[in-house]
């Protein structure tokens, strides 16, 4: 087994990626005198969420993954976050490379749903290291990188929300089964609605009012018929 010893020393958003990368700073060390070659590098990062306290809030946003707070000594398991691969150049006694990770607003995604839930603090990441070194002073020796190799960072929960943020600014995304979509374009076409936030601000202010709640009186722009009065059989049409 080889001796690599890996350390992450900071992470941080890639202002120039064409989608939401995170970039973690990872220094890798070897036995002194030793030179590695190349390391092909497998790295798995998996979000530690029991490793935090989270508020009232987020408690309540993080409900649908992890349940009631009162079972949270049981459902709080560790998330799988992303699984990179790299190669790390030759270098003898130490290095730092660079992980670049790609990352996603889809809110079917458990790690995307949790980091969307913290409102501050740190999210708690372990990154888990496997591969192969090509290391040796005439030649090439071929060994595993040890198993038991890991490093623990924690990524700013402003990084991230600055990362989305400079992507996809005040939104948020959701992925819809194609026959919902064409229901929706559907509906919206027969409301003859200016954009899918009106489509949507519409379908909430036709639904029943939450008890307690006023009944709205109009749906955003004035566009389509009253809110309050539903279209039950609308969105299931040309479907």
């Amino acid at each position: 087994m080889s001796e690599l010893r890996f350390h992450c020393v900071d992470v941080r958003a890639d202002p120039y990626a064409a989608g939401p990368t995170l970039l973690f700073r990872l220094r890798i060390t070897a036995e002194p005198d030793v030179r590695v070659h190349a390391v092909a590098l497998r790295c798995q990062l998996r979000i530690e969420p029991a490793r935090r306290k989270y508020a009232r809030h987020e408690g309540e946003r993080l409900t649908d993954l992890f349940g009631e707070r009162s079972r949270w000594g049981t459902t709080l398991h560790p998330i799988q976050f992303a699984q990179v691969a790299l190669m790390v150049p030759g270098f003898t006694g130490e290095t730092q490379v660079d992980v670049v990770v790609p990352c996603t607003y889809d809110l079917d995604i458990a790690a995307t749903r949790y980091l969307r839930a913290l409102d501050e603090g740190e999210v708690p990441l372990l990154l888990l290291f496997s591969g192969t070194v090509f290391s040796g002073p005439a030649g090439f020796r071929v060994t595993p990188v040890a198993w038991d190799r890991e490093a623990a960072v924690r990524l700013p929960v402003r990084v991230w929300r600055e990362m989305i943020e400079q992507h996809f600014p005040g939104c948020g995304w959701l992925r819809l089964p194609g026959d919902l979509m064409d229901a929706l374009l559907a509906f919206r076409t027969r409301r003859g609605l200016p954009s899918w936030e009106d489509t949507v601000r519409v379908l909430l202010a036709s639904t029943e009012p939450a008890v307690g709640e006023p009944a709205a009186v109009a749906e955003p722009g004035g566009v389509g018929e009253p809110a309050g009065i539903a279209e039950p059989a609308g969105i299931g049409e040309g479907v």
